[in-house]
């Protein structure tokens, strides 16, 4: 049986992209206490940190056929790692953001109390104006809240951008608000937990 310890970067490498899950066993055995270590000091947070290595690893995994062959592996971890590290605190960023920014509209704006709401009217309301949107339309804004997928996700489905993807949905979530605005301020809270 082959030691894979002895092999080079470049080697294994090589070997990933046939297949060869020893090689990547011993890329991973190799590489994630390092890539663990610089992804914790970003976020300091051992569950996210986890998080995050087990998704650079597992793409590498799935993507590995169409990895380069001079793939410099340190610096190609560190870079995915850190996007991956990048894009999980801008979305947190947001996410704090629409929290926020929702807590206030409850605060200010909502006069009617949820225990008042007749929500199976509302929602019904809300699905009307879904099925009143353009065909394309109405697919990107289900596939976003009813099935939850994210902005790349869509696009990758429906083979288009994600910033298609995004105009879409703001534009549908504008045309639903604006025809929800006689049933008040209620139906758009309840329309923006539609997720």
């Amino acid at each position: 049986m082959t030691s894979y310890l002895a092999f080079s970067d470049h080697e294994l490498v090589s070997l990933l992209k046939k297949g060869n899950e020893t090689a990547f066993t011993e890329i991973y055995n190799r590489y994630w206490r390092i890539m663990y270590s610089h992804v914790y000091k970003m976020l300091l947070d051992e569950e996210e940190a986890k998080d995050v290595i087990q998704e650079l690893f597992s793409s590498l995994w799935i993507k590995s056929k169409n990895i380069p062959d001079n793939l410099n592996l340190p610096g190609y971890l560190y870079t995915a790692a850190r996007n991956r590290v990048l894009n999980l605190i801008r979305n947190n960023k947001y996410q704090n953001a629409y929290l926020t920014s929702l807590a206030k509209y409850v605060d200010e704006a909502c006069t009617v109390t949820l225990d008042e709401l007749n929500e199976r009217d509302l929602a019904a309301a809300i699905e009307r104006e879904i099925q009143s949107l353009p065909p394309r339309m109405k697919q990107v804004f289900e596939l976003s809240r009813k099935e939850n997928l994210s902005y790349k996700e869509i696009a990758a489905r429906l083979g288009t951008s994600d910033e298609t993807v995004k105009k879409q949905i703001h534009k549908s979530m504008k045309m639903i608000k604006m025809n929800l605005k006689e049933t008040g301020g209620a139906a758009v809270l309840l329309l923006t937990f539609l997720r």
